[in-house]
């Protein structure tokens, strides 16, 4: 309580924009918003080095979300304050990983599973998808996995993340069709095709037939396969996304999933501000000491006597 969030997205969002907002309400801090660059003093020509330090004055705990790989490790480098990666344009989403392994361990624990030696299948634009991306690292901290890599050419998940996979243990099949390819997923994790990270000519090789509706499901999937997408879904008819005839269907997770991101979120707040210990019994007011120097170029401040 009393605590202040800067919630910088300099990407559009709406689902982790507003849970992580949220997520911070929920547990009695406040919230100030930056959306887009146009509102940003970046569109002026600031550095993130000094959008870092600047903002670090304002609030308690920063979330950031930027087009560019890598920014957010730049943002965090400049300030001492905890700064979570709400997405990197095509590189993490530490946060929607974790959301994803909490539903999972929820669906799993509803049918009397557990996570190790499941099979997942994980199907789209693994290019450019950031949520599997951070998906596959956390899932690779289990026993036994076996990864479904399912996408068009163009298209396959980053190989510095299969090798990871790989040399953790774990099997890993790529295929580029979903026929056949989804028998005996545990869990089938679709992902929107990142157009505003696509070339044309990636575009027009996105086939068709990834397309996951009713008909799919009931011919390529388990009766208790669970159905996840870190949203949003293309909804608009023939696209070749999850289909909105599947709303409905138990399999289909995705409501629960974006449910998940309230809870995980709010937990990973009083971790990095060090109040976990409080928080984990009650809703007490949980105190903190904000760092003496914000940022690591600040230089000392010498008293006046």
């Amino acid at each position: 309580e009393g605590a202040v969030l800067g919630n910088l997205f300099f990407e559009p969002s709406t689902r982790t924009r507003v849970s992580f907002g949220a997520a911070f309400c929920r547990l009695g801090g406040a919230v100030c918003d930056t959306t887009g660059f146009t509102f940003s003093s970046m569109a002026k020509g600031e550095s993130i080095a000094d959008t870092s330090r600047v903002v670090s004055g304002y609030v308690d705990a920063i979330v950031v979300r930027h087009p560019d790989q890598g920014s957010v490790a730049e943002f965090a480098r400049h300030t001492h304050l905890p700064v979570i990666n709400g997405g990197d344009g095509t590189g993490e989403h530490p946060t929607q990983a974790l959301l994803d392994l909490y539903t999972i361990r929820r669906e799993f624990a509803r049918l009397g599973k557990g996570v190790d030696g499941a099979r997942v299948a994980m199907v789209g634009d693994l290019r450019h998808g950031r949520t599997v991306h951070s998906l596959i690292r956390l899932l690779s901290l289990y026993k036994g996995m076996r990864f479904q890599l399912v996408a068009p050419r163009s298209l396959e998940m980053p190989p510095a993340l299969v090798e990871a996979a790989l040399a953790a243990g774990h099997e890993v099949e790529q295929v580029t069709s979903l026929a056949d390819s989804l028998r005996g997923a545990d869990v089938l994790y679709a992902t929107r095709i990142q157009k505003e990270r696509m070339s044309g000519e990636s575009m027009e090789a996105y086939p068709a037939d990834f397309r996951i509706d009713r008909r799919a499901l009931a011919a390529l999937c388990r009766p208790d396969t669970v159905v996840m997408h870190p949203l949003p879904r293309d909804g608009t008819p023939g696209a070749n996304d999850l289909s909105t005839d599947l709303d409905g269907d138990p399999r289909l997770a995705i409501f629960r999933q974006t449910d998940n991101g309230i809870p995980v979120r709010m937990a990973v707040f009083p971790v990095l501000l060090g109040v976990d210990h409080l928080v984990g019994r009650d809703l007490r007011d949980a105190p903190w000491i904000a760092p003496g120097r914000l940022g690591p170029g600040d230089a000392p401040f010498h008293r006046i006597d």
